[in-house]
């Protein structure tokens, strides 16, 4: 695995690994402007892309991300496709549309879309906890139903990778297998929330890398950074952090850790989409997933609710198949 500094940046780990970009097909959740999939998508325009397909819920704030991809390689075809992770009649439509975009050849997924602490208890249409239902449901269904496209790009040399963007957050909180719901909103607290929801992408991660690694489909979760650009906490201010460490002392009995390494306590809005695209990129991670990455490199989560287990695995995997109303079996 190729070694990076702390500080680099989403242009260096395009540079580093342009062949695994050039000709491929890359679609991309929730990449409206400012965001970190929209830092990740204008940065893979500059290495010779087929395809970037955007997946987001509003058209208005995509159109200026695939204004600026044209205007740097007008070659780089793109596509915007509808998609509201709360809604899975929307999600399975897109994924729909996604299949015809992309003719059944996804090479890299990245489930880049999310919220976090949302301050009042709210419902999706099908009755889920938000943050659960975009943050982690919503992208176990779309994943798995563009599984066949991902098979496909798997037959090419550089396999297929999904990547799930998650979060220091979920040290936060385990996934609440007893009660996802937290009581109907009786018991609900928006940290515990994110912290379940983040450690719910981790967990399928695994389990799809478990399901499909041998079919050449490997998925990666990673912690892209601390960052105030984009509009992901625009909601929240400062105090209302104070609650995540004695939260997650409460939920977990351990303390939280804020970085691993020498890793800067927040990234420049040019290094947030980094580690993410070395979990995409990286030729030399393909025998190594599943596996978390924080700071450009792999390593083990500090929480244990986090760390491999198949056990709490195959538990997230039957909680999602059941949220969703559908098995997947490979």
């Amino acid at each position: 695995m190729t070694v990076f500094a702390s500080t680099v940046t989403s242009e260096q780990a395009v540079a580093a690994f342009a062949p695994q970009v050039k000709g491929r097909t890359f679609v991309i959740t929730g990449a409206g402007q400012p965001s970190i999939g929209s830092s990740i998508a204008i940065e893979l325009a500059k290495a010779s892309p087929a395809h970037l397909l955007i997946a987001s819920r509003t058209a208005e704030n995509v159109h200026p991300v695939i204004a600026a991809i044209r205007e740097q390689d007008p070659s780089v075809k793109t596509t915007f496709i509808q998609l509201d992770l709360s809604n899975h009649d929307s999600v399975r439509r897109a994924a729909q549309e996604i299949l015809a975009a992309t003719k059944s050849k996804i090479d890299v997924l990245i489930n880049s879309a999310g919220n976090m602490a949302l301050k009042k208890y709210t419902l999706d249409k099908q009755g889920i906890e938000m943050q659960m239902s975009v943050n982690h449901v919503g992208h176990f269904l779309l994943t798995n139903l563009l599984t066949p496209a991902l098979l496909t790009g798997a037959k090419s040399p550089y396999g297929a990778r999904v990547i799930n963007l998650t979060s220091v957050g979920y040290q936060i909180s385990p996934v609440r297998f007893d009660d996802v719901s937290f009581c109907d909103g009786k018991t609900y607290d928006m940290w515990t929330g994110y912290g379940q929801a983040k450690t719910a992408q981790i967990l399928f991660a695994y389990g799809l890398t478990d399901r499909l690694k041998n079919r050449g489909v490997v998925a990666f979760a990673c912690h892209p950074g601390s960052n105030l650009d984009t509009k992901l906490g625009s909601h929240l201010v400062m105090d209302d952090y104070s609650d995540v460490l004695p939260t997650t002392k409460r939920n977990t009995g351990q303390e939280f850790s804020f970085t691993v390494g020498d890793e800067p306590r927040f990234k420049t809005y040019e290094q947030i989409g980094a580690t993410p695209l070395i979990a995409a990129l990286d030729p030399d991670l393909a025998g190594r997933g599943p596996a978390y990455l924080q700071n450009g490199e792999v390593v083990e989560p500090v929480a244990r609710h986090a760390v491999y287990d198949k056990g709490g695995v195959d538990r997230c995997w039957r909680l999602s198949e059941e949220l969703v109303g559908q098995k997947f079996e490979y």
